[in-house]
């Protein structure tokens, strides 16, 4: 273990924007929405960020706000969150291999032949299977926080599961937009934040209102498509991935404990770091994004 890295260059210390502008592009599998901000000079590479379930591209506007100067930032919101809908001919694939397959679609429309991945939570899982079945397209990895080997879903998160099979999620999520005390609970964004208090009204606006049309329809037939199956199939192709790759876990995480973090190093040989940030929570790249921020700039420089 590694503790985090320190540099004095922090990137842009002016506010970031509460809520991130997003763009739409139309793909295969439907449109997405996503946010494309900063480009560093002429030549800078892109980064690709890919958020977890019930955010959204949001969670990273204080990362990309530090990092513009450096990358072009592209942060797509997965299906059903943000602004990007699920399509209502049922046919989306919603898979882990169906959105990695997108996004390497996106990184294609975009022109983007390589970038420095980053991920948190669930789209750490689609992380792993885009850098697996798609390597040609990773510059470096960054994993935060995420679904590892078969905990996925974790355990503390398959009762959750288990209520969109039923069709019970969705309406639940749907309501808290309407009552942002019970959003901010330990019952809502409390099991993945340290201080959901701080949460601004429209970043929980931003992440709650799209469930509100459907219901959180989308949202159940995202969580209930994928399997650990997935995860496990592509460790053979990972075990092969040689690019620069680092792991910066939250110590904090009720869902993914500290050792999913190592068995990320013993899986992927490109991993060069692990790094602990104590008693932070799942969704710390927001919430402490100053810790994220120090060790994304050091690695890409140093990987440039």
């Amino acid at each position: 273990m590694t503790p985090p890295a320190k540099t004095d260059k922090a990137g842009p210390t002016h506010a970031a924007p509460t809520v991130l502008p997003r763009r739409s592009i139309g793909l295969s599998r439907g449109d997405v929405a996503y946010v494309d901000q900063g480009d560093g000079d002429a030549d800078a590479p892109a980064a690709l960020f890919l958020h977890g379930v019930l955010v959204n591209a949001d969670i990273w506007r204080d990362v990309i706000w530090a990092v513009a100067d450096m990358r072009r930032c592209i942060a797509p919101d997965l299906p059903a969150h943000g602004a990007t809908p699920v399509p209502d001919d049922g046919a989306a694939d919603l898979s882990l291999n169906g959105l990695a397959a997108m996004f390497d679609e996106l990184c294609e429309r975009l022109d983007l032949e390589q970038v420095d991945l980053v991920a948190n939570d669930t789209g750490g899982a689609v992380a792993q299977v885009f850098a697996a079945r798609y390597p040609e397209r990773i510059r470096t990895l960054t994993l935060t926080n995420c679904d590892v080997h078969d905990n996925f879903p974790p355990e503390a998160f398959k009762p959750f599961v288990a209520l969109a099979e039923a069709g019970e999620f969705g309406p639940l999520v749907a309501a808290m937009a309407g009552d942002l005390t019970l959003a901010r609970s330990e019952a809502g964004f409390g099991m993945g934040y340290a201080h959901p208090d701080q949460l601004p009204d429209e970043v929980l606006a931003s992440y709650l209102a799209p469930f509100v049309p459907d219901q959180g329809n989308g949202l159940e037939r995202l969580l209930t498509a994928s399997s650990a199956a997935e995860l496990m199939a592509v460790e053979p192709l990972l075990a092969g991935l040689q690019a620069p790759s680092q792991v910066a876990w939250g110590t904090g995480d009720s869902f993914f404990a500290p050792e999913w973090a190592e068995r990320l190093a013993s899986m992927i040989p490109g991993v060069q770091r692990v790094v602990l940030i104590p008693d932070a929570m799942l969704f710390w790249p927001d919430e402490r994004a100053a810790d994220l921020v120090p060790l994304l700039r050091e690695f890409w420089q140093a990987h440039a």
